[in-house]
């Protein structure tokens, strides 16, 4: 069974690569033996109901007029390492959905493996306030993201995002939030392509060593729905 899964897998990207009419490319990665229902352990967010419910709060950048033309906060320090965090995703999540939009909440090791969730209780950083960006404002969230990396949500459910290897990714997704990434840039191709430049936590091998560049300015909800669940720490 494994087999004819990766069988048809491949057959998939390399009948996605020969097309050869889009901007980005697919690869064999570890996920290659599974089906797409991967993402019911790897996508943890699953939580739509939440956009219903949570109040607004004040948005800091909302005046801010200049903004860079490109910013990478990997260059500046305030990236951490790709970790491959697999079930571990919806445990960061929970804590996210509690208003802690941090990439270190809690101590983590990486070690591929389950999570000692014991752990959460001792935190390695202390978030105590939080501000959500205006839903459905790439221009928005642009702002937030010059000033400092961006907790967002985002449909990555389609095999396209699942083997994503190289490029700007403008492939056809929804706007089902199931998986919870991180914001560390954006920029422009040289090719005048906008571009979101997103941390995942899946391994170093997914991607272009753990992160994706994607389509930006495309829609009110962003591509993927980007825009629409946005969220960063303040205190």
């Amino acid at each position: 069974m494994q087999f004819k899964i990766f069988k048809s897998n491949v057959e998939f990207i390399e009948s996605f690569n020969a097309a050869g009419n889009r901007g980005y490319k697919l690869s064999i990665n570890e996920f290659a033996d599974q089906t797409n229902e991967f993402k019911a352990y790897r996508n943890g967010y699953g939580r739509p109901q939440r956009l219903k419910s949570r109040k607004q709060t004040s948005f800091r950048y909302e005046n801010v007029t200049s903004l860079p033309a490109s910013i990478d906060w990997r260059k500046r320090g305030a990236v951490t390492p790709i970790k491959d965090q697999a079930q571990c995703d919806e445990f960061e999540f929970r804590i996210r959905n509690h208003g802690i939009a941090s990439e270190a909440t809690y101590p983590y090791k990486g070690d591929d493996g389950t999570c000692n969730k014991s752990n959460e209780a001792s935190h390695a950083a202390t978030i105590s306030g939080y501000e959500i960006v205006p839903a459905n404002n790439e221009q928005a969230l642009q702002k937030a993201v010059a000033s400092q990396p961006v907790s967002v949500s985002i449909d990555a459910g389609g095999y396209a995002f699942q083997f994503y290897s190289r490029g700007i990714f403008t492939g056809e997704c929804g706007t089902k939030l199931d998986h919870g990434i991180t914001a560390v840039g954006y920029g422009t191709s040289e090719d005048c392509i906008d571009y979101w430049l997103i941390k995942n936590s899946w391994g170093t091998g997914w991607g272009e060593k753990g992160y994706i560049m994607m389509q930006r300015n495309i829609k009110a909800k962003g591509l993927c729905g980007i825009a629409m669940d946005s969220s960063y720490p303040t205190v």
